[in-house]
Formats: structure tokens, sequence, C-alpha cells
């Protein structure tokens, strides 16, 4: 299956779940995805003893089957990342993955196909990604009541199928002209 060989490969980071649903042939993991891993440690070559990744998507929702992924949100920081993700993961996406990612750095939603996989962008504030998700595509908690982890993310695909994208239409050169400059409020952590 896809997913364990991501994880065989350790590109799953902090991992929520990661298994089989109640459906034949599929699998979900929540998590987050890397990008770009961090180095080996001094004098390892386990691929399992890394320092921290470089890149992540935060906060992932996948389904997949054994060869492909059928759907995927998570958070990523910033549009330009987007090419990163397609290269690492490109085996693994066709034209009919479901992407849907919020993007701390847009204003406005985006619809940009990149590659021949079309991705539906939304500006990220802050929350929860997962709690964002089911609140875009009118989930409610009660719709997921009695599932296991895994299929609560068959739940998701499902909905984000029929979904109807409210944005613009941008290519990707076009969508990084309007993205916008994060500013963290610097009056986080302990006191």
């Amino acid at each position: 299956m896809l997913l364990e060989k991501y994880d065989s490969q350790a590109l799953l980071w902090i991992t929520t779940l990661v298994g089989k649903t109640s459906t034949a042939g599929l699998s979900a993991f929540r998590g987050d995805l890397i990008l770009i891993e961090g180095e080996l440690r001094e004098g390892s070559n386990n691929i399992r003893d890394r320092k921290t990744p470089e890149l992540v998507i935060h906060e992932v929702a996948v389904l997949a089957d054994s060869e492909k992924m059928l759907f995927i949100n998570g958070l990523m920081y910033r549009l330009e990342h987007l090419p990163i993700f397609i290269e690492k993961y490109k085996e693994a996406l066709t034209v009919d993955t479901i992407a849907m990612f919020y993007v701390e750095d847009i204003s406005i939603p985006m619809l940009i196909v990149l590659e021949g996989i079309t991705f539906k962008l939304f500006p990220y504030k802050e929350g929860m990604v997962w709690n964002e998700m089911l609140e875009l595509l009118y989930i409610e908690k009660a719709d997921l009541k009695g599932q296991s982890g895994e299929d609560k993310v068959v739940t998701v695909y499902n909905e984000a199928k029929t979904y109807k994208f409210k944005g613009e239409t941008f290519s990707f050169e076009e969508g990084l002209t309007k993205t916008v400059e994060v500013k963290k409020d610097a009056a986080v952590g302990p006191v």
C-alpha cells in the first residue's frame, strides 16, 4: 500500500493515524507529510534517524489506494511550495486526485492547475485544518460519529468529490503574484 511505503521511507511525520479503512484497498493517514527531509544525524545511515524535516505539509489528511492518492488536504505555509509537493509525490498524483490545501500566504481562494493536478487552495488564518475542512464541506461532527479515524477521511473524501469551488482560476505564476506577507504574532508561547 502507498501509505505503508511512505511510512517505510520515513515521509510521514507526527502521525495521528495511518491504517486501512473499512473500504477494501483504501488506507488513510493524518499527520504531517514531509516535503524535504532533515539531514541524517552525524554518523547515522538510518533514514529514521534524521534531524527535524526542513519542510512539511502540516495537518494532512490523505486517502490512498495501493498506488495513488485519491484525496489530500493540509496546510502549506507558502504557495511557492506547491511544486515541491508535486516533485516529491508525483508518482502518486493523478488528474483525479482531489487536492484541497489551506495556504497561509494567500488571501483569496484559488484554483490552480499545475502539471495536470487541480489544486483547490484556501486562505488560512488559524485553527485546526481538519476542523476547517469539515466546516468547508458542511460535515457535522455527528456525521462522523461511530466511524474509525480512517473512515472519517473516507467521509471527507466523499464530500470533497462534490464540493463546488468558489474562487478564481489562476496559473501558478499568476497565483504567486497574489501572495501576501504573513505577519506572525510575536506574543506567543509562555510568559
